[in-house]
């Protein structure tokens, strides 16, 4: 029978979220039903509930960083058995048929994933995320937590951990590498903690020179404010890969001139508008833009197991359901040292 259970939405585009409540599909052969445990509040959240990025499914309920408990499981389900710590990430479907998805990377598949909220599952129905006590998905889409892991530290690494993560792999960082990190916020700190791990001498480049202790702390070696005069002629040629991650315009030529030969900038901030670079930033040093989107089921599994090994969770502050709105607020303002979490129990109080 399908399971109306407690959530909170946006009922138009900018509008506060409220209580409501959503039903779930019936837990179909393939299908786990999750109890939620913990959500992580995603600047994408804040960017779809306000229809920054193009019209939405309203009411909307966010949330794609989840964690949580299997609860009841369908009789074909073989990865997964009750009692099991289990998260979902950016997206619960795709075609399973494209090039893309019979590769692992189902997040660029060819029809276009299904993502966990903000989309329509393959019945035509509206999908709600994580803003909720449960969630039906498919075994396929879904991920173990390794029992180290918190289950609250753990659900940013659904999304911000392994959109920092994935990249730094496919681009070789480890021991004899030099990465820089645009930006120290959600995303950033990921990427610090985990270059570190992996290996990699980690610069942070920020605008915000109060955040040189905790760069420092996170594994930098070294915290650079690029509004300080001559930084980026100190340090051209320096790195290997660039990751930003911030969504603010950036001298794009300036930032390029920072990598070595054949150095990689990984943009994975969605600026405002388009941005703009003299092409001879790539070619007189053979070098790259590439964009990066978030992470194929079997990438957030990798990121969790090396995040685990590593000891690596995000710096949260947890919120419980009602406050969502000023978490939105603060998250707006950059007012949050990292990540959000909510108490998905205090969706049900």
């Amino acid at each position: 029978m399908p399971l109306t259970v407690p959530a909170w939405a946006a009922p138009a585009p900018g509008a506060p979220l409220a209580p409501t409540t959503v039903t779930r599909r019936d837990v179909g052969d393939h299908d786990i039903l999750i109890e939620i445990a913990h959500t992580g509040i995603c600047h994408t959240d804040l960017h779809r509930v306000r229809a920054d990025w193009g019209p939405g499914i309203f009411p909307m309920v966010p949330g794609h960083e989840i964690t949580g408990t299997v609860v009841a499981a369908g009789q074909a389900v073989q990865r997964y058995a009750l009692g099991d710590r289990v998260g979902v990430g950016c997206l619960v479907d795709s075609c399973r048929e494209c090039a893309p998805c019979r590769a692992g990377d189902e997040q660029y598949c060819a029809r276009g994933h299904t993502a966990t909220y903000n989309s329509r599952d393959r019945y035509g129905d509206p999908t709600h995320g994580g803003y909720s006590t449960h969630l039906v998905v498919d075994e396929r889409y879904a991920v173990r937590i390794p029992d180290v892991l918190e289950l609250d530290l753990a659900a940013p690494l659904l999304c911000a951990g392994v959109t920092v993560h994935a990249p730094l792999v496919r681009r070789g960082a480890g021991p004899g590498t030099r990465v820089a990190v645009v930006g120290l916020g959600g995303l950033g700190h990921l990427g610090v903690r985990i270059a570190h791990a992996m290996g990699a001498e980690v610069t942070v480049l920020s605008r915000s020179p109060g955040k040189r202790d905790d760069a420092l702390r996170l594994g930098a070696k070294e915290f650079r404010t690029t509004t300080d005069p001559g930084v980026f002629e100190d340090l051209a040629g320096s790195f290997d890969i660039i990751l930003n991650t911030v969504a603010a315009g950036l001298d794009l030529d300036a930032h390029l001139r920072l990598l070595a030969l054949d150095g990689a900038f990984v943009g994975l901030g969605v600026p405002d508008g388009p941005s703009e670079f003299g092409f001879f930033s790539l070619m007189l040093g053979r070098r790259s833009i590439e964009g990066s989107l978030f992470g194929s089921v079997a990438e957030i599994q990798r990121t969790l197991d090396f995040c685990a090994l590593a000891g690596i969770g995000a710096d949260i502050e947890t919120v419980t359901a009602d406050r969502i709105n000023e978490a939105f607020e603060r998250l707006a303002k950059g007012d949050v040292r990292y990540r959000f979490v909510i108490d998905a129990k205090s969706f049900s109080s």
